[in-house]
């Protein structure tokens, strides 16, 4: 009974309205204008926004450890504030003891005002706790105008208590942009706060 009510409790925390971003109203006030002008859009729906950003999490290792999927779906909501689903594998690997259909990792897709919210925890207090952090790559763009941050610990987020993970797991965050270009792409993620690497 106490577990039907603790899952209750958490599916109502995840189903809240998550508040307007300020990197919402950021984008509406400063990015928008900033970049119609560097662009010379003639229209303004011509300026590229942010659609969606999933966050992907493979576990291998979940092959001999279901656990260790439980862990990282649990990591990935108290991450994200909604519930993952689950990747299934699409064909057998015997050298990995894999079979199809076998539950390989999860991800969340985000869209909206927790979309927002998330870019504005993931850049303002995530990203600045990586070791010997200078910024991240620039050269992760897909060519389509869409890019991929590749985190190696999932630690560097506050929601994660280090003391309770099992094992230290990355993660794969790909940010999907209505830009046509990687050049318009870069301009709009560095506008929103996207701290790239300094160029020479």
């Amino acid at each position: 009974m106490a577990k039907k009510q603790e899952n209750k409790a958490k599916e109502e925390v995840l189903n809240l309205p998550v508040p307007k971003s300020r990197i919402s109203e950021k984008y509406q006030k400063e990015v928008l204008p900033k970049l119609r002008q560097q662009f010379k859009y003639s229209n303004v729906m011509m300026v590229p926004s942010l659609k969606k950003i999933s966050i992907n999490i493979g576990v291998g290792a979940a092959a001999q450890d279901p656990k260790l999927l439980d862990n990282a779906v649990k990591e990935l909501i108290a991450i994200t504030g909604q519930k993952p689903e689950i990747r299934k594998a699409k064909k057998a690997i015997s050298n990995f003891k894999l079979r199809a259909g076998q539950p390989i990792g999860c991800r969340v897709t985000l869209r909206k005002n927790r979309m927002y919210e998330f870019f504005d925890r993931l850049v303002a207090l995530a990203i600045p706790r990586i070791r010997d952090f200078r910024g991240v790559s620039d050269s992760s763009f897909d060519g389509r105008g869409n890019y991929t941050l590749g985190i190696r610990e999932q630690i560097i987020f506050p929601e994660i208590d280090i003391d309770k993970v099992p094992k230290i797991t990355g993660m794969d965050i790909t940010f999907v942009t209505s830009a046509k270009t990687d050049e318009e792409a870069y301009a709009l993620l560095k506008e929103l706060g996207m701290p790239f690497k300094k160029k020479d």
